[in-house]
């Protein structure tokens, strides 16, 4: 049975899968979902700042089809009243006026799930389909298998581009020759390497060239994989990636063996165009540190990396 926290936050992630209908969601209306989210839960169920993070996990990519139908199907789950029906049904239509106007393909969605809703038997009978089994009353074999993002939230908080990269692995029904582990560490080697390529806004040619020749040679994928990678990686990175975060898992899964290899990379990234800049070198400092490696060893890394580049 669901509780007053875990119907809040099932119905926030079918609001924004339903701002999702027509395939974007623009700022002003991610502000406007996240007013209306609040005003709903703010009465009931405040949400935390943990459940706020996962809602954007939501808010950042496209919901489809499949995915809204087990959000849905959470939801009628969730819904143990008439109330907490009604309740739900006022939230989607001011989600269908969030932005001043109503129509196209989001007002069809919500019709879709304002329908399902109300379909919703909340009696007894109801009370006790669900006690002999909930999957009896809501899991098609589609909505079994529907992308279910909930599952690799600590990833999308600990390692952006590990997550990203599964995502969309997932959607195209392939995946790596790397075991997890490996995955991982690339994950994390990626956002860091990208994080020293953006450091004057812009990633250069030869800065994604040396991201791309570096993916493939330590860990040993071809060309096709390691530009898909570098790819994730330098279009993840937005306000919301952590550093500290993703450097302490980086150290932490990595030998110093490695890290020193690392750092020699970041080097070659940053003089891949027109040489180490003084902001691409304290940056990497940064890293340095977060690494758990000593000043000797980072000049050590940049001397290498450029009798390397010659």
């Amino acid at each position: 049975m669901a509780d007053d926290r875990t119907r809040m936050l099932t119905l926030a992630k079918v609001l924004i899968a339903s701002a999702w209908a027509d395939g974007e969601i623009s700022i002003d209306e991610q502000n406007c979902l996240k007013d209306i989210i609040f005003h709903l839960s703010s009465p009931n169920v405040p949400l935390s700042a943990r459940e706020w993070e996962m809602l954007e996990m939501y808010i950042e990519v496209p919901v489809g089809a499949k995915e809204r139908a087990r959000l849905v199907a959470d939801l009628q789950d969730a819904i143990q009243s008439s109330s907490e029906r009604q309740f739900v049904l006022n939230a989607l239509q001011q989600m269908a006026f969030a932005d001043g106007v109503s129509g196209g393909e989001e007002q069809k969605v919500i019709n879709e799930i304002s329908e399902a809703v109300q379909q919703t038997d909340v009696g007894m009978l109801d009370g006790l389909h669900r006690l002999l089994g909930r999957s009896l009353s809501r899991r098609s074999a589609a909505v079994a298998n529907a992308p279910n993002r909930d599952a690799y939230f600590d990833d999308y908080l600990k390692n952006k581009v590990y997550y990203e990269t599964n995502r969309l692995l997932q959607e195209e029904g392939r995946s790596l020759d790397l075991s997890d582990e490996e995955m991982r560490k690339l994950g994390l080697a990626g956002g860091l390497m990208a994080r020293i390529a953006k450091v004057d806004e812009v990633v250069s040619d030869s800065e994604f060239e040396a991201m791309v020749r570096i993916i493939a040679d330590t860990w040993k994928v071809d060309q096709a994989t390691a530009v898909f990678v570098a790819n994730v990686a330098v279009s993840s990175l937005d306000v919301t990636y952590d550093y500290y975060r993703m450097t302490r898992e980086f150290a932490t899964s990595t030998t110093l063996e490695e890290r020193r290899r690392f750092l020699v990379s970041l080097f070659l990234i940053a003089g891949a165009d027109d040489g180490v800049s003084f902001d691409e070198t304290e940056e990497i400092r940064l890293v340095q540190q977060g690494l758990n490696i000593t000043h000797e060893e980072f000049i050590n890394a940049k001397l290498r990396a450029k009798e390397m580049q010659g």
